[in-house]
């Protein structure tokens, strides 16, 4: 899996986890669930009660390293969901950013900049994801 779908299922497994502790919890588990029925349909319905079963956790305890643990088992399955099926990295990035866009971090932990570039020839490439200073002669 490169570092691009790495990155998209460890944000969605944290805005998931967030968004159950809030208003947008039936959204959350509305949008996980059709995910999970364009891709699995017999599963559905255990990912929703699974998400309502993270909810219960949550809201039970809300301080302490469940709200870590959770995040960290829905980005293992986005992970797994990405892998057998990239084609629905585009409706995950659509889900997050029209139905879960209030829960996502300001800045995510573990996030990443995926840079991807090819020089041919005697061509040369640049990235940078902060400053850069290039000096040639």
């Amino acid at each position: 899996m490169d570092a691009e779908l790495m990155a998209l299922a460890s944000t969605a497994g944290t805005a998931v986890v967030s968004a159950l502790t809030t208003d947008l919890w039936q959204r959350a588990q509305d949008s996980v669930g059709s995910l999970w029925r364009r891709a699995y349909p017999e599963r559905a319905g255990t990912v929703e009660a699974d998400l309502t079963e993270t909810r219960t956790l949550l809201l039970a305890a809300p301080e302490g390293d469940v709200a870590e643990d959770s995040a960290e088992e829905w980005r293992l399955r986005f992970r797994r969901l990405l892998a057998t099926r990239p084609d629905l990295a585009e409706e995950l990035r659509r889900v997050l950013t029209e139905d879960l866009a209030d829960a996502l971090p300001a800045h995510p932990q573990g996030t990443s900049t995926v840079f991807n570039a090819t020089a041919s020839g005697h061509g040369r490439v640049y990235q940078s994801a902060g400053n850069q200073t290039i000096n040639e002669r």
